[in-house]
């Protein structure tokens, strides 16, 4: 009943947070004739002009279909779209490039893998361990696979309030029917860190595959799919300061390799007649038409402008950020607050006795502080925790301490207005 132990490299130099900031042209805009206090980073991260210039660059001068062509901006095209595979490679701490697939996002990453390996490995009475704070995406895609398959799905509980997953009951859970465990590796509603290294070592020791859903980490802490030690991994270019509708896909190359093809046509194949077709090896196999490569050569700049930073000096100023701000609203009355009190994510969620969270955020918003409200596609998890919706705030490296009492002050007004 632990969460995993944050321990990151000895600390770097401190950094001038609030140049970082200046990097962002969105923050600059008041909402509602207040400075905008951007506070909905779990949804989607804000893109630093690094990014925003990598896309028009490549839009202005390289603009051509990858892999087919050999004309100059072809050429340019391809190469810029593969040297975003190698550094996303390296990101992670993947083995090579033809371990790193290009997706839309975390979704279809987890939804390949359920599609491919999921329906060619999975049988009748076999068992796909999940957590009860997973989010729909890593829930939905092995709901569908179990009804073609006949598999089933099994939970490790989350222990309360304090969302911590009850290892107690993980060894027991890992049976022999187990034949793959899919988890989060930081909860979207509740900041909980969960140790998957530790987790994916214990299914390792039982045969059993792992994928672990990192849409929360990656841009936030360092992510090392070797000393993880996981089979497959995703996450999304959009929460990691990176264009929507570009994600990343790990998978192992041994698990690849004996993986089928997601979808048909052109790029993912070798040859192809009127009545049978071979395929290219992965990642290519699964990269189906044309990809998005501005999306790719976005996300590269992404990864060198987080890089630059430092994700671990990232991920000590979003825990002191939610720490800050957990402790500040503790410390108001009519307040229920999710999620451990200690070794949190950048995120807090919380409800107000008196104000729906709809509410919440709404008034919020008048007030130019952007929250989100609802069940943050976790309404399994809600049903567990007795509630139907939280709101939510969090943060990432941009955020400062003056927004989280510029936050705090909004919270004591809406409280003021729905209890006075």
């Amino acid at each position: 009943m632990i969460a995993e132990v944050a321990n990151p490299p000895a600390p770097k130099p401190s950094l001038d947070w609030a140049a970082c900031r200046a990097d962002f042209p969105i923050l600059e805009q008041p909402v509602h004739g207040h400075p905008l206090v951007y506070f909905d980073n779990a949804a989607t991260s804000q893109k630093p002009r690094a990014v925003i210039e990598a896309l028009q660059r490549y839009y202005e001068h390289d603009n051509a279909n990858v892999h087919r062509g050999i004309h100059e901006l072809s050429n340019r095209a391809t190469a810029a779209f593969e040297a975003a595979r190698e550094r996303a490679a390296g990101f992670v701490n993947a083995r090579g490039a033809e371990e790193i697939v290009f997706t839309r996002g975390t979704t279809e990453g987890i939804n390949l893998v359920a599609q491919t390996w999921g329906a060619q490995s999975l049988r009748s009475g076999d068992v796909i361990l999940l957590t009860e704070m997973e989010h729909h995406s890593n829930i939905v895609p092995w709901q569908l696979l179990t009804e073609r398959t006949g598999a089933r799905l099994a939970y490790v509980p989350v222990t309360g309030d304090d969302g911590l997953l009850d290892l107690d009951r993980f060894d027991q859970l890992l049976t022999r029917e187990v034949k793959l465990l899919a988890l989060t590796h930081i909860s979207n509603s509740l900041g909980t860190v969960n140790p998957v290294a530790d987790l994916c070592a214990r299914a390792r020791k039982r045969g059993i595959v792992t994928l672990v859903d990192a849409a929360q980490s990656a841009g936030h802490r360092p992510v090392d799919v070797q000393e993880i030690g996981c089979d497959f991994l995703a996450f999304s270019g959009h929460k990691i300061c990176g264009p929507t509708g570009i994600g990343v896909l790990y998978g192992r190359r041994e698990v690849f390799a004996d993986t089928p093809p997601y979808q048909g046509g052109g790029e993912m194949i070798l040859s192809v007649d009127f009545q049978r077709t071979t395929y290219k090896p992965a990642p290519h196999r699964f990269e189906a038409g044309t990809p998005d490569i501005a999306g790719a050569v976005g996300l590269h700049a992404a990864m060198d402008y987080l890089d630059r930073l430092g994700r671990d000096r990232i991920f000590r100023h979003d825990q002191e950020l939610a720490t800050y701000a957990y402790e500040r609203l503790s410390s108001l009355k009519g307040i229920r607050l999710f999620g451990p009190k200690t070794g949190r994510a950048g995120l807090v969620s919380f409800l107000l006795a008196d104000a729906h969270a709809h509410d919440v955020v709404t008034v919020a918003d008048q007030r130019g502080v952007a929250l989100r409200g609802g069940h943050h596609c976790n309404q399994p998890l809600m049903r567990r925790l007795g509630v139907v919706s939280t709101a939510r705030a969090s943060f990432y490296f941009y955020n400062t301490r003056e927004e989280v009492d510029r936050f705090i002050a909004v919270i004591g007004e809406i409280q003021k207005f729905f209890g006075g």
